[in-house]
């Protein structure tokens, strides 16, 4: 079975149209790739945080997540957003589970590394894929929101490009991130020149270039990761394109495809 992860950020949701979810619908009905998503929240968790009144920082692109902002963070991510993603799939008349990653055990987490200044912020240890496979074979479309919890039953907030990462690493999937921009690019004279394709080299030197920054510096660190973990493909799509996912999966040249090593050709 090829596998297919789809990560979806929260920030892109609102201006996805019908023909993404579509695409999704398109790619599993064609049987030879199964999609599975993995979503954010972003903007719907700062919006809760701020209505409830409870604060919250960033650290490097990472909320810092306390257990009050945790109960949002779940009520924002396995509620409202991932059941609002099903409900697109059911419109583009497929079939999709929404789960959240403590149901059936399906992330299992630990702090993130060497930093006790986020709170509860995780990262994925073990992906429950039995689980991933069980609703596949019962021709069902996952849509996974990454909360996940460890062997004492203690949530995590675990950023949803690591997730998606962690997701396709268990399947050896293909990795693609739906971004609401063509590609990563730079602009020359005012005009975006997309990278079509970028090794782990070209990466770093962009990073100290702040031609790649913020939220999208744990994006190509994942994609990094998990190309060196047996992904098969990480890419970077524009989910606002008409048919853009539909392209990437036929192979055409969409977006930015990374790579650990290769040349690095622009258009």
């Amino acid at each position: 079975m090829n596998y297919v992860v789809i990560k979806c950020g929260g920030s892109v949701f609102e201006q996805l149209p019908p023909s993404f979810y579509q695409d999704i619908v398109t790619i599993q009905q064609k049987g030879e790739w199964q999609p599975i998503i993995v979503h954010g929240g972003g903007p719907l968790i700062s919006q809760l945080l701020e209505q409830t009144g409870v604060k919250t920082t960033f650290i490097n692109g990472l909320r810092v997540t306390t257990n009050e902002v945790l109960d949002v963070v779940e009520m924002a991510l396995s509620g409202s957003m991932n059941k609002a993603i099903v409900r697109k799939i059911a419109e583009a008349e497929g079939k999709a589970i929404g789960v959240s990653g403590i149901d059936g055990n399906l992330l299992e987490a630990k702090p993130v590394k060497d930093d006790t200044t986020l709170g509860y912020v995780g990262e994925v240890i073990q992906v429950n894929t039995n689980l991933v496979k069980s609703f596949v074979e019962q021709g069902l479309i996952p849509v996974v929101s990454p909360i996940g919890k460890d062997k004492t039953g203690q949530r995590y907030n675990i950023n949803a490009d690591m997730a998606a990462s962690a997701v396709a690493q268990a399947l050896e999937a293909k990795l693609c991130f739906i971004s609401d921009i063509p590609g990563i690019y730079h602009e020359v004279n005012g005009e975006k020149q997309v990278f079509h394709q970028l090794n782990e080299t070209k990466i770093d030197e962009l990073i100290q270039q702040e031609v790649i920054f913020g939220g999208m510096i744990p994006k190509v660190k994942s994609a990094l990761s998990a190309l060196r973990k047996n992904v098969r493909e990480v890419s970077i799509v524009d989910g606002t394109a008409d048919h853009g996912l539909e392209e990437f999966m036929q192979g055409k040249q969409v977006g930015t495809r990374i790579a650990l090593e290769q040349e690095v050709p622009h258009v």
